[in-house]
């Protein structure tokens, strides 16, 4: 098994991308290749005290910006750390590649370098989204904003592996994403979707989800297209910050708040820990030929460290095989 790491990227490189390479290798007893300024990566292990043998690092002169135009940036950065770690996944499609940096350039890279699974048409973001039950993966969260009906049934295929392959779901639930439950609901995208995913045997499809129930975690697979999924992210986050700022702010009004607030204290931590995006790392970048997994932007060491954990369930437990053998023998039908 092989995971790629690249090391320049995100808020927080290097880092805490190196800190939490080293957490994951103590912690998981894997091997890590490192893709960045080799003398700036070589620094970073040892004054944190890097195992020995276990981390290989390759020079990569460039960093891929958060501002960077992605196209662009995978075109004319061909020594970034991005780009050689692509270039890396695509001679061993076997490994997987984590990175926090750019998003965009990201999944530029993916399709420019590595390419498609044959017979998958987009590839899609899949983030976890928590939830009041184990949480939901939301796919497609932002890598196409413009969608065909079988996308949307490739999207709830792919989820619906990966859930039970990585992340433990045994025969996920799978929904789409609608303004109403009833079948026949929604604009002619998801109306046509609703008859393919229904008729797809290989899913557990269960039907209409209205986005407010997500967060009662009534399905484990929610599928929509990448515009409709990018919104409903950035509005959970931008509802769930806004809400935590409210709360604080009215427990420390005044002196009785405050006493109040230290009795709360407990609870609110553990809501918060329940809501913490660095407990599952990242978002898998499904439909790709060779394992991607996307960090968040402003991870910390432990969101690095359990990104690679996801990288290696991937790994271990044959997702891109899963999905290719499901690809194929659709064609076959």
């Amino acid at each position: 098994m092989k995971i790629i790491v690249d090391a320049m990227g995100g808020d927080n490189a290097p880092g805490e991308i190196v800190q939490g390479c080293i957490d994951a290798a103590h912690e998981y007893d894997v091997s890590i290749t490192l893709v960045g300024k080799e003398d700036v990566v070589w620094d970073e292990l040892k004054k944190r005290g890097a195992p020995e043998g276990k981390f290989t690092v390759i020079h990569a002169s460039e960093v891929i910006q958060a501002d960077d135009a992605p196209v662009a940036a995978i075109r004319g950065k061909k020594d970034s750390s991005m780009v050689r770690g692509f270039e890396f996944l695509k001679q061993d499609p076997a490994a997987v590649f984590v990175s926090a940096g750019n998003t965009g350039a990201l999944m530029a890279g993916a399709l420019l370098i590595v390419g498609r699974i044959r017979g998958i048409d987009r590839p899609a973001l899949a983030p976890m989204i928590p939830n009041l039950k184990r949480g939901t993966l939301l796919i497609d969260a932002g890598a196409n904003a413009e969608c065909k009906p079988k996308n949307l049934v490739q999207f709830a295929v792919m989820g619906s592996i990966y859930m039970e392959k990585v992340m433990g779901y045994k025969n996920p639930a799978v929904g789409l994403v609608n303004i109403g439950q009833e079948e026949g609901k929604g604009n002619d995208l998801t109306k046509e979707a609703y008859k393919l995913l229904k008729a797809e045997k290989s899913i557990n499809f269960v039907g209409n989800v209205e986005p407010r129930d997500m967060l009662e975690g009534v399905v484990d697979v929610l599928v929509c297209d990448g515009f409709v999924g990018n919104v409903m992210l950035k509005l959970i986050e931008g509802v769930a910050m806004g809400l935590f700022r409210m709360i604080k702010e009215e427990l420390t009004k005044n002196a009785v708040a405050k006493m109040g607030a230290m009795l709360v204290k407990p609870g609110f931590k553990r809501i918060k820990s329940r809501m913490d995006y660095t407990e599952h790392g990242g978002a898998p970048l499904l439909g790709v030929k060779g394992g991607v997994i996307k960090a968040h932007g402003s991870s910390d060491a432990t969101a690095i460290k359990n990104a690679i954990r996801q990288a290696m369930l991937f790994a271990q437990n044959n997702v891109l095989e899963t999905i290719t053998d499901y690809v194929r023998s659709s064609e076959e039908v």
